[in-house]
Order: structure tokens, then C-alpha cells, then sequence
């Protein structure tokens, strides 16, 4: 018997002709996050991958490294059994649940068999009824509940037999870097985080803009932003962060638009210039954090007022999701106990009392076009953007 990792995809097995390209590239992306380690293989094994190794399984490592991998839909510390016996299997299921909750287990449990080699001379249903049977007499601290168990003994019949009792939710979504390119304007708020998170989990490769103002704000702030760009770089490597120059392209639109239009120029000026950086990095969108009606920058007449400035698409992962489903998110992939520090962000010092809440594209369009220096205004800033290493 041998300490193995099973490691199971979703819908990638949807992808009909372009399985295969999409499978290769999680493999990729798995081998990428362990280069650290020295000698091990994954292998393709019938809809699963299998990881080994030349010495024992060091799941400290590999475990967490895994499931920060997007495409991953779940991990599991398996045992590969010798041969495809009755009395391996048993010897495999006595292990894993040593392995996972040690000698004095106790609790419901219950065995789950997937028989995919039909040659297996004993079905399913019987299969686990034996290995139950067995890990009942094994350890007497356990009771069987097939409703609501607290662990799941499961086996699989493949070309060898594995025996798991323990398995880690992945991240799902498709493997990073399947799906293009896009540049995700970052705040350092709680939402656009996420919204990047998001559409990485969608196989996007993304580079971050974030728009830097001193005075107005301190490099507190854009020290903030730099840290939750390196919380989100371990889902996405090589992850880029353009810190923008934006103060004069601030105080040029602050001091000839009407405070309560101010947001919706800024908003516009912003997707501009992260659209310049986008094309010369070859991302084919931009990605903000906006949720329908949260603030007044994002109500739908707002939205279509600000996203003609793009001249790209704009993708918002959060348009239908409440602060609360975000906020659980951002908790969960660590960038919301950074999103809070009392650091405020180039947009919050530039907030009208009374913004407007149903601008008209036609009207904002008109009187940006009497700006006359504001296009050169957002080149600059563009060219000046600093790169922030993670």
C-alpha cells in the first residue's frame, strides 16, 4: 500500500474536444505550485489525477498548495492498494482512517464505493457493506449512519483500488490562465478583491490597477493594496499590480465638473486608463467590483453612463451578489481583514455629499468632450503606472 493524492476535477470533464487542453493545463498549473518540492508525478487515472511521490507524503505540503489551485474541485489523502483484493481494500480503509482520526476514532461514519473496473468480482453495495462491517469490528468507537455521517469511508474501483476517508474542497472553476486576459481595477475595499478572485476562478488571467493619489492618500494605502494583491497572487501567479499616478488627472476633472457628476467622470477617467494599460498587455477587459445599486456609481443608468469610456468589455462578477455574500468571500480567500484597515483609497477623498444617481451617457459624453487636456491627462498616468512586486 502506498500514501496517495487523488485529486478530482469537475467541469472541465464537461469540455467535450477541448477536454484535453483544459486538463493539461491544470496539470500544469498543479505541477507549478509544488516545484518546491523534489520527486513527484501526477498521473491521469480515469477522470482523477493521482500525485505521488519517491518517499513518504508530506501533506502539509501538497495539501494546501493544491487546493489553492483553480480547476481543483477537491483533494483527497488516499491509500493505493497493493492489488484489487477484498483483503487490500480492507487493509487500505483501516489505514486511511488511521491516518485521518487516529486510533481512538468515534463517531457515525459511513462507506461509499464507486466500482468503475466492473471485472471487481463483488458489487458496490456489498463492497461497502463488508468494509463497513470490518471498520465496526476495527474500531469500536464507531457507529453507522448512512443519512448524515460525520466521516465517509469512500472506495474507489479504478485500475487499482483507493480507499479515502478524508477529502479538502478545492477552489472549482477552471484552470488559471485557460481563459485569457483581463486587468482588474483594485481598490482596496472589500469587493473588487473578490471580483478579481472571481474571474481568475474562471481561468482568467488577470493583471491589477489600482489608482494611487497622494496627497490625498497616504502610501499606507497603496501598501494596503500591495498586500491584498499578494494574498490574491497565491491563486494567481504572476500576478501584476500597476500602481497609477492619479492625482493630477483628480484635480483637473474636480476642478471643472459639478460635484454631484465629479464620481461619474473619475469612474470613467479610471476605466480609460486601465483600458490603456489593458491593450498593452494584451487583456481583452477590465474587471470592477460593482454591485447593482450598492452606491451611487452603480446604478444602472450610472453604469451605462461610465462604461463607454472603456471601449472594452466590463465584466462584473459582483452585479447580483449583496456586501454579505461578498464579504464572506473576501473572509474566506483572506483579503478582508486587509480591506478593512482605516486606509482610504483615491476614490472615498473625491465622494460628493449628493452624487448624481441617474446620470445620462449622452450628457456625461458632451461634457467630457470639452475636456480637452483630460486624454493626454490619462496617457500620462497610463505610462506612469509604477509595477508593485508581491
Amino acid at each position: 500500500m502506498k500514501d496517495v493524492l487523488l485529486i478530482k476535477y469537475g467541469e472541465i470533464a464537461l469540455r467535450g474536444d477541448n477536454r484535453a487542453l483544459f486538463e493539461k493545463a491544470l496539470i500544469y498549473n498543479i505541477r507549478a505550485a509544488l516545484t518546491r518540492y523534489g520527486n513527484f508525478w501526477v498521473t491521469k487515472e480515469q477522470g482523477r489525477f493521482l500525485l505521488e511521490t519517491e518517499s513518504d507524503m508530506d501533506y502539509s505540503y501538497f495539501i494546501p498548495r493544491l487546493l489553492d489551485v483553480f480547476g481543483v474541485v477537491g483533494v483527497c489523502a488516499a491509500v493505493k492498494c497493493d492489488g484489487k483484493s477484498m483483503e487490500s481494500v480492507l487493509a487500505a480503509a483501516e489505514r486511511s482512517v488511521l491516518a485521518g482520526y487516529g486510533e481512538g476514532v468515534s463517531g457515525t461514519f459511513k462507506v461509499e464505493t464507486r466500482r468503475a473496473d466492473k471485472s471487481f468480482p463483488m458489487g458496490g453495495n456489498d463492497l461497502s457493506a463488508a468494509v463497513g462491517e470490518f471498520l465496526l469490528g476495527r474500531f469500536p468507537g464507531l457507529r453507522v449512519d448512512v443519512r448524515e455521517p460525520e466521516m465517509t469511508v469512500r472506495v474507489e474501483i479504478r485500475t487499482r483500488a483507493y480507499v479515502y476517508a478524508r477529502e479538502f474542497p478545492g477552489q472549482r472553476g477552471l484552470p488559471y490562465g485557460s481563459g485569457g486576459k483581463a486587468a482588474a481595477l483594485l481598490s482596496g475595499g472589500i469587493d473588487s478583491p473578490v471580483a478579481a478572485y472571481l474571474t481568475a476562478r474562471r481561468g482568467v488571467t488577470i493583471e491589477c490597477v489600482y489608482f494611487h493619489s497622494p496627497p490625498f492618500v497616504s502610501e499606507r494605502a497603496k501598501e494596503k493594496v500591495r498586500d491584498i494583491g499578494g494574498a490574491l497572487s497565491r491563486f494567481m501567479p504572476g500576478l501584476r499590480l500597476y500602481a497609477v499616478p492619479f492625482t493630477e488627472t483628480q484635480l483637473y476633472l474636480k476642478e471643472r465638473v459639478a460635484r454631484e457628476r465629479l464620481t461619474t467622470f473619475l469612474k470613467r477617467a479610471m476605466l480609460s486608463c486601465a483600458a490603456v494599460i489593458a491593450r498593452r498587455s494584451g487583456a481583452l477587459a477590465l474587471v470592477t467590483g460593482d454591485s447593482i445599486g450598492q452606491v451611487a456609481s452603480q446604478t444602472l443608468e450610472s453604469i451605462n453612463a461610465i462604461d463607454s469610456a472603456a471601449g472594452m468589455p466590463v465584466i462584473r462578477p459582483l452585479a447580483a451578489m449583496d456586501k454579505n455574500e461578498t464579504t464572506a468571500i473576501a473572509e474566506r480567500i483572506g483579503t478582508y481583514e486587509i480591506s478593512i484597515r482605516p486606509y482610504e483609497d483615491c476614490c472615498t477623498v473625491f465622494v460628493a455629499e449628493h452624487p448624481e444617481t441617474k446620470p445620462k451617457r449622452g450628457v456625461i459624453e458632451a461634457i467630457e468632450g470639452g475636456l480637452a487636456e483630460l486624454p493626454g491627462l490619462i496617457e500620462n498616468a497610463a505610462a506612469g503606472a509604477e509595477i508593485l512586486e508581491l
